[in-house]
């Protein structure tokens, strides 16, 4: 609990990571951000892909619509906070030289992402509501 919190405070105040450990080679401090930078690009994807399916697929139930749109932007949103949390989780272990954490969320967000592809190829081949 106590590291959580301490995590919590860095997405708030980045500058204070340098209190961690040593400074790692740039060059991987840079890669964390890029990683970083690709979880919110994934995020943003997925937000989008709410808009549009609610706002361009009319002709499904709207049960459905806002379901899958409400779906869409929870994972969404859910990658953006992932990110902050792993990039600095990640940035604190490089400094302290220790293992780069492990995490199942690519997994969970892949599996959540195919879901929501099998859902809407099943809505595309039942013809939405006609």
């Amino acid at each position: 609990m106590i590291d959580f919190v301490r995590n919590l405070r860095l997405w708030f105040a980045p500058r204070r990571i340098s209190d961690e450990g040593t400074t790692p080679d740039y060059r991987f401090s840079l890669a964390n951000e890029r990683t970083f930078l690709a979880w919110i690009r994934t995020a943003l994807a997925l937000v989008g892909g709410g808009f549009a399916v609610d706002q361009f697929l009319p002709d499904l139930r709207w049960a459905v619509r806002v379901g899958l749109a409400v779906v869409l932007f929870a994972i969404g949103a859910l990658s953006a906070l992932r990110a902050i949390s792993q990039w600095v989780r990640s940035e604190r272990a490089m400094r302290r030289g220790e293992d780069l954490p492990v995490t199942a969320f690519p997994t969970l967000l892949g599996l959540s992402v195919a879901a929501v592809a099998v859902i809407m190829l099943v809505v595309v081949l039942a013809g939405g509501s006609r």
